[in-house]
């Protein structure tokens, strides 16, 4: 992982504010390993793709990475081919991306999950362990043995950071509550498994847990399906998954990358587009929880204002959250 002290980079200061012209705009996006279908992360990028898209009538180039290779070939191929406002989906581009920004000093490059610390370089990274402890006090109120689960894709300090929130948010609602974790592996095919991802959640399931966040990317998928199958619960993450498979899921993280998406694109074309770090957290509506009509049978009026409080305790610092990667 990338890691940065974000209070030393100043937006300011790394402002690339080289003009372009709507003419000259052109946009492109690298999507990681998992596919722009994944149903989570590259997904949700997508959609803001999308959105920027129908908004504007600007149509965009796009790469899919199946291969860790490609990453280097995604991101120099779209700025050989004249893209200047360039987003490369995953923490896994930055260095590839760190090195293809130096070659390519006209254009803008906008990383999600990763810090590149250059000046024609943008950086939005989240705070995940937020929303993860909203989710995990869900999946406590709704657990009826006190036992609940955590799948999470690739092991690295990232997802690390989505399991701890949630350990923190279960156990401030329920201190005697067990939370099984496990991941799914150390290479970037841990993101697309969800046969692998069923088979944990089943595991966990048999030791008695009844609500599982998958964390996970593709994976999750086949945790959804656990849940569907088992009668159990599910948690989603980055997109909304509830309908997935409604009624089994109790909720999703939502982690807003097509927001991100969509306003590097919009800010980039306007000549409002800064270097930098972007933090987005419960205050910045960057990470929260979903309610809509696939699970409002699940979540109680109660809980929800259990939730609700604990945001509010969280944006004004009186609930404060454990982040993994700032830990030393």
């Amino acid at each position: 992982m990338i890691r940065a002290s974000f209070a030393a980079l100043s937006l300011a200061a790394l402002a690339f504010t080289t003009p372009v012209s709507p003419a000259e705009f052109s946009a492109a996006v690298v999507f990681d390993m998992g596919g722009k279908f994944d149903k989570s992360f590259n997904e949700a990028a997508y959609h803001g793709a999308e959105r920027f898209k129908k908004e504007t009538g600007i149509s965009y180039r796009e790469f899919e990475v199946t291969q860790e290779a490609q990453r280097d070939q995604g991101l120099r191929n779209m700025a050989r081919r004249g893209a200047n406002m360039i987003i490369a989906i995953g923490f896994a581009q930055a260095t590839p991306l760190e090195k293809v920004a130096k070659e390519y000093k006209h254009a803008r490059f906008t990383i999600i999950d990763a810090v590149v610390d250059l000046p024609n370089v943008q950086s939005v990274v989240f705070k995940e362990h937020e929303g993860s402890f909203l989710v995990g006090m869900a999946a406590a109120m709704a657990s009826k043995t006190g036992k609940v689960g955590f799948i999470g894709g690739m092991d690295i300090p990232l997802i690390r950071k989505f399991a701890l929130g949630y350990v923190e948010g279960a156990k401030y609602v329920n201190p005697a509550a067990e939370v099984f974790q496990n991941m799914t592996g150390t290479t970037p095919a841990a993101w697309n498994d969800p046969t692998k991802g069923g088979e944990l959640a089943r595991s966990q399931f048999d030791r008695g847990a009844d609500v599982i966040y998958a964390a996970a990317g593709g994976t999750g998928i086949g945790v959804l399906q656990a849940a569907k199958d088992n009668k159990k619960l599910a948690i989603g993450v980055d997109s909304n998954q509830n309908h997935l498979q409604p009624g089994f899921v109790l909720t999703s993280m939502i982690k807003r990358v097509d927001v991100a998406v969509y306003e590097a694109f919009k800010s980039a074309k306007d000549n409002k587009w800064k270097g930098g770090v972007k933090v987005l957290g419960l205050k910045e509506d960057g990470v929260g929880y979903s309610m809509d009509e696939h699970n409002k049978a699940l979540i109680t009026a109660d809980m929800k204002a259990k939730l609700d409080a604990a945001r509010a305790d969280i944006i004004a610092g009186k609930i404060k959250v454990t982040d993994y990667m700032a830990k030393k």
